[in-house]
């Protein structure tokens, strides 16, 4: 059983790799702009992160070397985050980014269902609940229509959540216990770095940004989104497991829609405003599911006859 204290340092540690994940667009954006394709602004950012990990791992005193039998699982979990992040940064340019990122946000129920199905993990009525709100949250910040729906675009958004859903349900299962959260991440950065290596042949190799503030947003990116988050993300499923991790996830829409109100000077909307609200609710609903399921419980226990006799008629 995982202490309060454990519990509450996951649930932050969940919101902030989400909250950080949401600024992709802010640094991701410009770099676009400039002909930049996918798999360049993914290079360049999972390149940089891997170099802040190896300065960060090196100044812990940390060894890269894993057991063998880490290895195949190490870079395998990279291919999946990998592949998520290409799937998705290549479905922008066959549909709204509003849109692709609402259909994104089934991956907490495919990481909810694996893990049902799978790990034999109870689902609560509560998270069920949340997850419904933070969805119908989410549904209400979309801001495209019908008409930018693109099948192969809802394919690969598809595919971007299913991948990114096994990351989270893999990221810290057998030999991987084992590894350190930033030796884990340098890694999993290796096998997307390959990833994208791998496809550049498709659009005439790998081009890097020019310019000083294309160069500060790729670092930006390969910093905050990706490393910032990424740790965030091993550490928090670590605390409060896959589900709750995937459900606190309702933040990164939420962040993008502050970033748009603050720094693009974008209106916020009644139905955005209702959007966030639910979202929030959601999130709280999370981090207080097990108070309020310890104080039911405490409830059931001053009126146990009045609990057995509804049981009984139940």
């Amino acid at each position: 059983m995982k202490s309060a204290t454990s519990r509450f340092r996951g649930f932050i540690l969940a919101a902030i790799a989400a909250a950080t994940y949401g600024l992709n667009p802010l640094f991701a954006l410009p770099l676009y702009s400039e002909g930049l394709k996918a798999a360049d602004v993914l290079f360049w950012r999972y390149l940089i992160g891997m170099a802040a990990l190896f300065v960060m791992i090196r100044i812990r005193g940390q060894r890269l070397k894993v057991d063998r039998q880490a290895v195949m699982p190490l870079l395998g979990l990279g291919l999946l985050m990998g592949a998520s992040s290409l799937l998705l940064f290549e479905s922008y340019n066959l549909m709204p980014a509003g849109i692709a990122s609402t259909l994104l946000f089934v991956y907490p129920i495919m990481v909810a269902l694996i893990m049902a199905t799978a790990f034999r993990e109870r689902l609560r009525a509560s998270v069920i609940f949340c997850l419904a709100l933070a969805l119908a949250g989410i549904f209400l910040l979309n801001k495209g229509g019908a008409d930018g729906l693109s099948g192969l675009g809802m394919a690969m958004v598809m595919g971007s959540a299913l991948t990114y859903a096994l990351y989270l349900v893999f990221a810290v299962r057998g030999p991987l216990r084992e590894v350190p959260t930033l030796v884990l991440t340098f890694w999993v950065l290796l096998g997307g770095v390959v990833l994208f290596v791998a496809v550049s042949p498709l659009h005439d190799g790998l081009r890097p940004p020019e310019g000083l503030f294309m160069w500060a947003c790729a670092l930006a990116l390969g910093l905050v989104p990706t490393v910032i988050s990424l740790v965030c993300t091993t550490l928090a499923v670590q605390s409060v497991g896959s589900t709750v991790t995937a459900i606190l996830g309702a933040l990164e829409p939420l962040t993008a829609v502050v970033v748009g109100i603050c720094v693009f000077g974008e209106a916020l909307s009644v139905r955005e405003a209702v959007g966030l609200l639910l979202i929030l609710t959601a999130v709280t609903g999370v981090v207080a599911a097990d108070k309020v399921a310890a104080t039911v419980l405490r409830i059931r226990k001053l009126f146990p006859r009045f609990y057995h006799l509804i049981k009984h008629h139940d």
